[in-house]
């Protein structure tokens, strides 16, 4: 494995999957693998979960780990060719993304998108030059457009936890108090339509009109505007926030009440509920389910570990070939 970036870098999600339950059943038992090996994470926005599950992973494995806040501690980023660099920005990507290259064996690059230019945030035009000029295997810790680890995680934890073998999966569109990507969902919807063509889950998106995802996400999927039809019978209720895709970053005013809350629970299979978190309590998801028996908010949290350690893992393995 030479890059992490999406579904498409996975050939079969059940292998990837019971790797990772491998690992979490006994997480140090590789790690001559990583020894004299280094991590670099790059972060050019917050990251709390990515953050410390990834360091974490790559410990176990016996790595080292640097972390860089470009964001807050690096130079501006120039990102385009053929220009004067005489206003804001001091170090061309190529330069910086080389850099690190040589310092480390395997780098991480977290970024998020404008929300301003749909254009130029679905090129990935920064995540695919990091990768081009650092010359090293690089992971996905969220971009523009995706967050794979989180989607793995996701996966891992509806294996542990479903009660068939073909669980109804609802990804479901939920308020927010600001405009947000549709990385999570994007990435979310991405793999789920994967592991329903793999036979491993039934997969269902429930929005508002006006909150499609782009259609190479969710090509496959069941798709309603009917929040109550997409909960019925429903195993697992994947909750997210997005802002539009068609009229890029628009948020569009929702007359119907789309939080999750216990009324609406009845309608599942006794769903569990999920979320990548951060979650705003009783505007995303309501407290009464956060806090109760059919939360997996943590359980899920917990399993950002494995996911980033597998995939570390398999990386590690191709450069001591």
């Amino acid at each position: 494995m030479k890059k992490f970036f999406s579904v498409a870098d996975v050939a079969d999600l059940s292998s990837i999957v019971h790797e990772a339950l491998e690992l979490k059943a006994a997480p140090h038992a590789n790690q001559a693998l990583g020894k004299n090996k280094m991590l670099g994470l790059v972060f050019l926005n917050p990251s709390l979960r990515t953050r410390l599950s990834t360091q974490k992973a790559a410990l176990n494995l016996g790595m080292q780990v640097m972390v860089m806040n470009m964001d807050k501690d690096g130079w501006a980023l120039e990102t385009q060719d053929g220009v004067v660099m005489n206003g804001t920005t001091v170090e061309h990507i190529r330069e910086a993304a080389a850099v690190m290259g040589e310092y480390c064996d395997i780098l991480g690059l977290r970024s998020f998108p404008s929300l301003k230019d749909k254009e130029a945030d679905y090129t990935e035009d920064l995540f695919n030059k990091f990768i081009k000029f650092c010359a090293v295997p690089v992971v996905s810790l969220e971009s523009a457009t995706r967050h794979p680890l989180q989607s793995l995680t996701d996966l891992i934890t509806i294996t542990e936890h479903k009660k068939t073998a073909k669980p109804k999966v609802v990804l479901a569109w939920a308020p927010h108090v600001k405009a947000l990507p549709q990385a999570v969902p994007n990435s979310f919807a991405e793999w789920m339509t994967k592991a329903q063509e793999q036979g491993l889950v039934e997969f269902t998106v429930a929005h508002p009109e006006g909150y499609e995802l782009a259609e190479e996400f969710t090509t496959g999927a069941n798709i309603t505007h009917n929040l109550q039809e997409a909960l019925a019978g429903a195993d697992f209720v994947y909750v997210k926030n997005w802002s539009s895709y068609k009229e890029y970053g628009a948020v569009y005013p929702v007359a119907d009440n789309w939080m999750m809350d216990n009324e609406k629970l009845k309608l599942t299979n006794d769903a569990r509920v999920m979320h990548c978190l951060p979650v705003r309590r009783d505007l995303e998801l309501s407290s009464e389910i956060l806090d109760g028996p059919n939360s997996l908010v943590i359980k899920e949290a917990s399993n950002r570990v494995w996911a980033a350690q597998v995939v570390l893992k398999r990386m590690l393995e191709d450069l001591n070939k």
